[in-house]
C-alpha cells in the first residue's frame, strides 16, 4: 500500500523528494541520491525526460527505486508518447508495482537536447487524468474493459502563484474533476499568495504537496527568471541569495523558513534540491520534519 496513499489520507504532512534517471544506463548516481534523502520523504518523483532533455525512462527508472526499497512516484510526461503507448505505459507501471503517478503535459522539445523531435501531445495532462481514472476503474480510454485495472494515487502539476489566476485556477480545478487527488506545485515565492489560492484546491477535495525549489546560486535564479515561464523570483529573495557571502546556505536558510510557513496551510512539501542532496536533508531537520 502507498505510503504517500495513507499519510496523506490520515492527514499526515508530507515531505516528497525528486531524482533524476542518468543520461544512460548507470544508475549508480541516482540510486545514492535516493538512499541519501529517502529516510526524509514518503515517496520520491523520478523525472520523465525533465527539460526535454535525455535520460534513461521514469518507468524503468521508478522501478528501481521501487527495488531498493524506496516509494517512488512514476511520472508521466504527454510530450513524448501517444495514447496507445501513454496507456500501455501506465499499465506497464501497475504491473510493476508503482502506485504513484504524476501526469503532466511536458516541456517543449525545442527547448531540449534534441530540439529536432516532434512533441506529440496526443493528449494533455487533463486528457491524461481522466484516461487514468479509467484504468482505475477497469476500462481502457475507449471504455472498453480490462483484464485486468489499476489503483493508482493520481497527481497533477499545479501553478498556483501564476497569473492570470483565474485561469490557472480553473484548469486546476479541471484537473480535480478528471482525477487528480493531490498536486505538487510550482515553486513558493509568496507564501502568502500562495495559500490563499492553494485553499481553493484543498476546498475542492485535492491535496496539495507546495514545491520548495533551493535557490542555491545566481545562475539558478538567472536560469528561472530567463527560461522558466510563469515564475520569476522576486528581487528580494534574490538580492538574498546574490549578496549572501554564502549562496547554498542562505538558500537552505530560506526553503527552511519556507517549508515551516507552509506546514499550516497545504499537506506537504515537495523539496527540490537540484542535485544537493544534503540540502534535502538540512531543510527537513530544519523545519522540525525528520
Amino acid at each position: 500500500m502507498s505510503k504517500l496513499r495513507d499519510a496523506l489520507d490520515v492527514g499526515q504532512f508530507v515531505v516528497t523528494g525528486e531524482v533524476a534517471p542518468p543520461h544512460g544506463t548507470d544508475l549508480g548516481a541516482m540510486l545514492a541520491s535516493v538512499d541519501r534523502i529517502a529516510p526524509y520523504c514518503h515517496a520520491i518523483n523520478v523525472t520523465d525526460n525533465q527539460g526535454a532533455t535525455l535520460h534513461l525512462s521514469s518507468l524503468a527508472a521508478s522501478r528501481a527505486v521501487l527495488e531498493a526499497g524506496s516509494e517512488p512516484i512514476f511520472q508521466q510526461t504527454c510530450r513524448d508518447r501517444n495514447r496507445l503507448a501513454l496507456q500501455s505505459d501506465l499499465l506497464a507501471a501497475w504491473t510493476l508495482g508503482l502506485e504513484n503517478v504524476l501526469i503532466v503535459t511536458g516541456d517543449d522539445p525545442r527547448g531540449g537536447d534534441h530540439p529536432k523531435a516532434k512533441g506529440v501531445f496526443d493528449l494533455d495532462s487533463t486528457q491524461l487524468l481522466e484516461v487514468a481514472r479509467g484504468l482505475n476503474e477497469g476500462v481502457d480510454m475507449n471504455g472498453a474493459p480490462l483484464d485486468g485495472g489499476c489503483d493508482f494515487l493520481l497527481g497533477a502539476a499545479a501553478f498556483p502563484e501564476a497569473e492570470p489566476s483565474d485561469i490557472q485556477l480553473e484548469r486546476a480545478l479541471q484537473k480535480i474533476e478528471a482525477g487528480a487527488r493531490f498536486f505538487q506545485t510550482q515553486a513558493v515565492m509568496d507564501v502568502d499568495v500562495f495559500a490563499e489560492r492553494a485553499a481553493v484546491l484543498r476546498e475542492a477535495g485535492a491535496k496539495v504537496i507546495a514545491g520548495v525549489l533551493l535557490l542555491k546560486s545566481a545562475r539558478v535564479i538567472r536560469f528561472i527568471n530567463e527560461r522558466l515561464a510563469g515564475l520569476m523570483v522576486p528581487e528580494h529573495l534574490a538580492k538574498r541569495i546574490t549578496e549572501s557571502p554564502n549562496p547554498l546556505e542562505e538558500a537552505v536558510e530560506l526553503a527552511t523558513e519556507q517549508v515551516v510557513a507552509l506546514r499550516d496551510v497545504v499537506d506537504g512539501v515537495h523539496i527540490m534540491p537540484l542535485g544537493a542532496d544534503e540540502a534535502l536533508v538540512s531543510i527537513v531537520e530544519g523545519a522540525g520534519l525528520a
